[in-house]
């Protein structure tokens, strides 16, 4: 038995060890926070639907791999976006997924990157230099290539392959435009039909997207078709054609997908589309800076298929387009 004069200090002392563990209790990490860490996504402008798909690609699969995400959106202002990536840097984030505005971009972005040393994948878009861990995109030349093989299957089946064909791109800059161009004009090349003049999206808004149809109509007289190189502005497109009076006479057809493109491939208000699967993409890009971070092997370079989706292919091809095209109903 203890004396009066030891049982005291023997209560103090568990006392203490008590508040001590509490104390470690309240200050230490549950295992869930301890292993949670942030990404950042900076977008070039995530008001365009295919942006907007991809960063719920992105919030998808960090959010199943225990990642917070914060996304910053440049809406498609160079200078913004050096703000918003000063931000991201500044809130020290364990590494930046970035679909920069255009590839020259990107090289700066990835140069402020490395001298903080946040490890960067890149979402599409590209880059003209510079370190980076993944380059995850579509295969925009192939994708391209494939798209052409239908539209100039389409414009045979009307005999109109005499006819010239007109782009609306986006910014050549950046190096998916250049590598659709390219596949593209390929296609074409191949079975001699005519590429009509190209025009360059710069604020992508349904406006220029008229007054470009609308000028390249004016322009070629033998014009038979018209491709979109994206496509949340097809509307613009269309009522350009019909305004000048050649609705039913010039085949629309355009990359990338909106839901309602289901509907109207399928009724053959458009030609096809090229449809890229940034949900999927998205996805990719979390998985590829994942795994950097956990210090396993990652490819420097992963290319996605772009899907050259017409009325002979868009039943069969459905369940892909739902998913990783237009991100509807993921689980």
């Amino acid at each position: 038995m203890f004396s009066r004069t030891t049982f005291l200090p023997r209560i103090l002392q568990i006392a203490l060890s008590f508040m001590a563990v509490c104390f470690l209790c309240l200050n230490v990490a549950t295992p869930a926070q301890a292993q949670e860490k942030r990404l950042a996504y900076v977008v070039s402008d995530v008001r365009i639907p295919f942006w907007d798909i991809m960063k719920r690609g992105i919030e998808h699969r960090a959010a199943r791999l225990g990642y917070k995400v914060d996304v910053y959106s440049a809406d498609n202002d160079a200078k913004r976006e050096i703000e918003v990536i000063a931000k991201a840097i500044k809130d020290k984030v364990d590494g930046l997924v970035i679909s920069p505005t255009n590839s020259s971009a990107a090289v700066t972005i990835l140069r402020l990157a490395k001298t903080a040393k946040i490890p960067v994948v890149i979402a599409d878009i590209g880059t003209d230099s510079g370190d980076y861990v993944s380059y995850i995109a579509s295969d925009n030349f192939e994708g391209a290539y494939q798209l052409g093989k239908v539209l100039v299957k389409a414009l045979q089946s009307r005999h109109w392959d005499k006819g010239s064909v007109g782009i609306i791109g986006i910014p050549q800059k950046r190096a998916n435009g250049k590598a659709r161009t390219a596949g593209f004009m390929k296609a074409l090349e191949e079975t001699g039909v005519k590429g009509g003049d190209l025009r360059q999206q710069v604020d992508f808004s349904y406006k220029e997207t008229y007054d470009f149809t609308r000028e390249l109509i004016a322009a070629n007289p033998e014009l038979r078709a018209l491709w979109l190189q994206g496509s949340d502005r097809y509307q613009g497109a269309l009522d350009a054609i019909a305004d000048a009076g050649k609705k039913g006479q010039i085949l629309l057809i355009c990359f990338d997908a909106e839901p309602e493109f289901l509907e109207m491939i399928t009724k053959g208000i458009l030609a096809g589309a090229g449809m890229q699967q940034p949900f999927l993409m998205g996805e990719e890009a979390v998985i590829a800076m994942d795994a950097h971070l956990k210090g396993k092997p990652v490819l420097q370079k992963q290319l996605l298929p772009v899907l050259p989706v017409s009325t002979e292919n868009i039943k069969e091809l459905m369940p892909v387009i739902r998913r990783n095209v237009l991100g509807i109903n993921v689980k």
